[in-house]
């Protein structure tokens, strides 16, 4: 039976984790805010909540860390601001993605990284599996809204996306985090063609990857009823999505 000095210790240890991660949310909140991101990736920060996703993750001022499938690099810019100018970001694309709609998410990575303007990040456009980065070199990652193209046939399989973890995994310090975000589908639906993920088929395959997991209901939208493409106009920015919180154990653990 746990004493009374250690329930006491335990809610305060709650109480101060809560304080600072409300503390980290405000300054990211406001350092995001700054006129030097572009007006289209500010407006999306109302559905996509950056700072408090990152302050959830425990994603701070001096990490090393890597955007999963960064795309055009809208989280990968968050990310850089987030770890400041003592961190490291990695954006990753594998090449083959970088080929998609003429080079769309090729050219906006380039745009966005032109004259240095982010000088903390690395561009690494090469497949998770090979990114010639040490092994527990990183401190965290995050992969938003792509798990279900991992995932999903044809793209993917639960196969692949449980290689996809692994090699995350691999990269990843003791105690390290992977943040997954997607936005939750309908097994009776083509989750493929609505670019969602069926949460329930797909959640055995990331319990066994190995990692301490807990989830968050910061993004969810009970609104969504998941039968709707996530680009058409009427809900996009604004799906029911999961977010994990996917820490690699320290040895013992």
């Amino acid at each position: 039976m746990r004493s009374r000095f250690q329930l006491v210790a335990g809610v305060a240890g709650l109480a101060l984790a809560a304080l600072l991660n409300a503390a980290v949310h405000a300054d990211l909140a406001a350092d995001l805010a700054t006129p030097s991101r572009a007006e289209e990736d500010r407006a999306r920060d109302a559905g996509r909540k950056p700072a408090e996703v990152l302050a959830w993750l425990g994603i701070g001022p001096g990490m090393t860390v890597m955007d999963l499938v960064a795309s055009g690099g809208w989280y990968t810019e968050v990310l850089s601001i987030a770890v400041g100018p003592e961190g490291t970001v990695y954006a990753q694309n594998p090449p083959a993605f970088l080929q998609f709609r003429d080079g769309f998410y090729d050219k906006a990575m380039a745009a966005r990284l032109a004259d240095d303007r982010l000088p903390n990040v690395v561009r690494l456009d090469k497949d998770v599996h090979a990114t010639g980065l040490e092994p527990g070199s990183l401190d965290a990652a995050i992969t938003a809204l792509n798990f279900h193209d991992i995932y999903n046939p044809p793209t993917g399989t639960p196969e692949s996306a449980a290689a996809f973890l692994a090699a995350v995994q691999a990269l990843l310090k003791p105690g390290g985090v992977l943040g997954l975000i997607d936005h939750v589908g309908d097994p009776d639906k083509d989750n493929a063609s609505l670019h969602r993920l069926d949460v329930a088929a797909a959640l055995p395959v990331i319990e066994a990857a190995g990692f301490v997991m807990t989830e968050s209901d910061l993004l969810r939208n009970p609104d969504d009823d998941h039968s709707a493409m996530v680009f058409q106009p009427d809900i996009r920015g604004k799906t029911d999505r999961v977010l994990y919180k996917l820490v690699k154990p320290s040895e013992g653990e």
